[in-house]
């Protein structure tokens, strides 16, 4: 068929809402447990510890924006693997991708469903709880197969609901901070800032999101850098000015199961317990939306790169959307919520996500000498010095992963890896049956 005469992806995702999606792809669940996390491992010098690892996350940030200007199709770090690596490795980066976005999904679906539970206690276990995750996927899904100017504005409004108890949380909570409670003269023990720094990279983790759906955002070649950069630059600065209201606020932080709720309660009364509750839901929300926008875009990307099946890549004829791909990512994600023991599996999100930041940070030298003629939007300064030093970033990375989180991504990289070989298998049989030399 002819490609021109079937429907396609529109372009309607301007930089706002690449930006919006972004930083979805960050704030998540985890900014209101993270507090405390960091602050068990670093006490008052935390503050400077947001500071490190959001320099270096800046550093693999840059590598994604100078891959990034180079494409305009769909699939983020996939392509950029499969156009400088090859085939293989482009196929397990965008497996590992699609898994890590799967168990993502399930597992932040999970934590709205406890969230709302403390506005509505009936949702927290049992049907209710079943009820309000298929209820979540559902209307997301829905959105998201209706257009991707839909999915773009609720994850815009969706933005705005989850920054604003977080920046009220910030303003007033600045007034009521005691100064005394963190320092950024004093240096961080090295032992511990590594066990804080492979959780904070991880928090500052999602930024990817916004380099995946090019295909559908308007000029991507310049706003995919700018939407990247900016959102990350944005992050860290709230993490930041978080990590010092609840340190300064809340004594005994490193031990809160639920330290933004506590030290909203503590200068806000118990309205700040629910604002910050609110927000929660919110940002679980919006997540879930990012999710099941970016999700399913792979699963198309990999249809158009010819290493799944095509009906993956059909996209509707009236909203422009690869529904097929949409409909089956938000029924496995909904199952593996309802049905499955993801708890082991919600550690590949932490594999996948190296994986493809070492990937895209390696590829960015490779794609200068394969592409030497494209046009740049973005090119880094200081030649290899920027790739090489978020490379030994990523590497330095992997190396604290656990044991199951290695073995994780192992069994997952080998399931991948046989389903790329059955399925040029079966490419090469099914072309073989249609050649004359076949009939």
């Amino acid at each position: 068929m002819d490609q021109s005469c079937s429907p396609q992806l529109v372009r309607a995702v301007g930089l706002f809402s690449l930006t919006a999606l972004a930083l979805n792809g960050v704030i998540g669940a985890g900014i209101f447990v993270l507090p405390a996390t960091v602050a068990k491992f670093l006490g008052r010098t935390s503050p400077l510890g947001y500071i490190i690892c959001g320099v270096a996350t800046v550093l693999i940030v840059l590598c994604f924006a100078e891959a990034g200007s180079l494409f305009e199709t769909a699939g983020g770090p996939y392509v950029y693997a499969r156009e400088a690596f090859g085939g293989f490795i482009g196929f397990e980066v965008g497996w590992m991708f699609l898994l890590g976005r799967l168990t993502g999904a399930a597992a932040v679906s999970n934590a709205f469903a406890d969230y709302l539970g403390f506005f509505w206690p009936a949702v927290a276990s049992g049907p209710g709880r079943s009820a309000a995750i298929t209820l979540l996927m559902g209307a997301l899904a829905l959105v998201n197969v209706l257009g991707v100017r839909y999915g773009a504005w609720t994850i815009n409004l969706l933005t705005i609901g989850k920054l604003l108890p977080l920046l009220v949380f910030i303003a007033a909570g600045l007034f009521f901070a005691d100064p005394r409670s963190y320092s950024f003269s004093e240096l961080p023990d090295l032992t511990s800032l590594r066990s804080a720094a492979l959780v904070l990279m991880f928090a500052f983790g999602g930024f990817e999101y916004a380099a995946v759906p090019s295909e559908e955002v308007i000029n991507p070649r310049r706003n995919l850098p700018i939407a990247l950069v900016s959102a990350i630059a944005l992050v860290v600065v709230i993490y930041l000015l978080i990590q010092i209201v609840a340190l300064g606020t809340l004594p005994g932080l490193g031990t809160s199961p639920a330290p933004l709720a506590a030290a909203g309660e503590r200068f806000l009364g118990a309205l700040g317990a629910a604002l910050l509750t609110l927000g929660a839901v919110m940002s679980t929300t919006g997540n879930s939306s990012a999710q099941l926008l970016v999700g399913p875009r792979i699963l198309y990307a990999m249809a158009e790169g010819k290493q799944l099946p095509a009906l993956l890549g059909r996209v509707h004829a009236r909203f422009h959307t690869p529904y097929v791909s949409m409909i089956l990512f938000a029924l496995t994600a909904w199952g593996m919520a309802l049905f499955s023991n993801f708890s082991q599996l919600a550690v590949l999100s932490a594999i996948a996500r190296l994986l493809y930041y070492l990937t895209t940070c390696l590829a960015v030298p490779v794609l200068r000498r394969k592409m030497p003629a494209a046009e740049r939007r973005v090119t880094l300064p200081g030649g290899a010095v920027i790739p090489a030093l978020a490379v030994a970033v990523s590497i330095w990375l992997l190396t604290g992963s656990s044991r199951s989180q290695a073995a994780a991504g192992g069994i997952a990289l080998l399931a991948g890896g046989a389903l790329y070989w059955s399925y040029a298998g079966y490419k090469a049989a099914a072309s073989k049956a249609k050649s004359p030399a076949g009939a």
